[in-house]
């Protein structure tokens, strides 16, 4: 697939310097290739790329000249397969030794993002009985999607799994954040993933389609698999992968400081081609 990325901002008055990272880069893995990435800016910039603390490839640029817009596109070819479900499987009894515990600390932390609510302790109790961690795992994402709404504009990129759970509405983000606290409550290593989707799995090559940026999770047991609370599917090659970590603040696409006047237009256009 072509997944061709664009965010432009506009301001009421020059911006004199900013300094900017972003996350538009796939994920090279054992499900995913990445033929060709690269990430542009208007106006031009000098960038240079890290690998941030999660295994996410970072592209960072500055800019010193005085401008009113600023438009950064990421533009990637990449080859995707579905997950295979893992051969390696452990029980309850494996998750809650200390050796998990300390392997996977950072994965079964709670944030602001996923905050510790003992509301969730019943729920992850109730879901769990007579099920091995693997069927959890689906159990919870088909159980968050039954019980929340999507509905687009009631959430922003600032609301926690708990501020979600009380309205029953949201988007994927609130939905793999909801999933990621329960899962945690349940002591399953679990993290937020970023990327996209393709929106038609049969989709005619050569096609250009409106995509979206999207959010699932990968849970821990045994080994790293991936489900799509939102849509109630194992992730398979309509998703592409970007970032990693433990809530949407590890992976936002684009974040920086800047001096200089207010934004007053943001706008974010992903487009998908089926390739092959």
């Amino acid at each position: 697939m072509r997944v061709v990325h664009t965010t432009g901002y506009a301001y009421e008055a020059p911006v004199t310097s900013s300094y900017n990272e972003v996350r538009l880069t796939p994920r090279g893995d054992n499900r995913q290739t990445v033929i060709l990435n690269r990430v542009e800016t208007q106006p031009a910039s000098r960038a240079y790329r890290y690998t941030d603390y999660w295994g996410t490839a970072v592209t960072a640029f500055d800019l010193h000249a005085p401008h009113k817009e600023l438009e950064v596109t990421g533009l990637s070819v990449v080859e995707t397969e579905p997950f295979v479900a893992p051969e390696e499987k452990v029980g309850w009894d494996e998750l809650a030794g200390n050796s998990i515990k300390d392997r996977f600390n950072e994965q079964l932390s709670f944030t602001d993002y996923v905050p510790r609510d003992e509301k969730f302790t019943a729920i992850a109790e109730e879901l769990r009985q007579g099920l091995s961690p693997e069927e959890a795992v689906v159990a919870v994402s088909k159980w968050v999607h039954s019980e929340m709404s999507y509905v687009p504009g009631t959430t922003g990129v600032h609301t926690s799994a708990v501020e979600a759970w009380a309205a029953r509405e949201g988007v994927c983000q609130d939905y793999a954040h909801l999933t990621l606290d329960i899962l945690r409550t349940m002591g399953i290593p679990c993290r937020y993933v970023s990327g996209y989707l393709h929106p038609t799995r049969d989709a005619a090559i050569g096609d250009t389609v409106v995509g979206e940026s999207h959010a699932w999770i990968e849970a821990w047991t045994g080994a790293w698999w991936g489900y799509d609370p939102t849509n109630v599917i194992a992730v398979n090659e309509q998703h592409v992968a970007v970032g990693i970590g433990r809530d949407y603040s590890d992976v936002p696409p684009l974040k920086g400081i800047y001096s200089g006047g207010r934004s007053t237009d943001l706008e974010v256009v992903v487009e998908i081609t089926r390739l092959a």
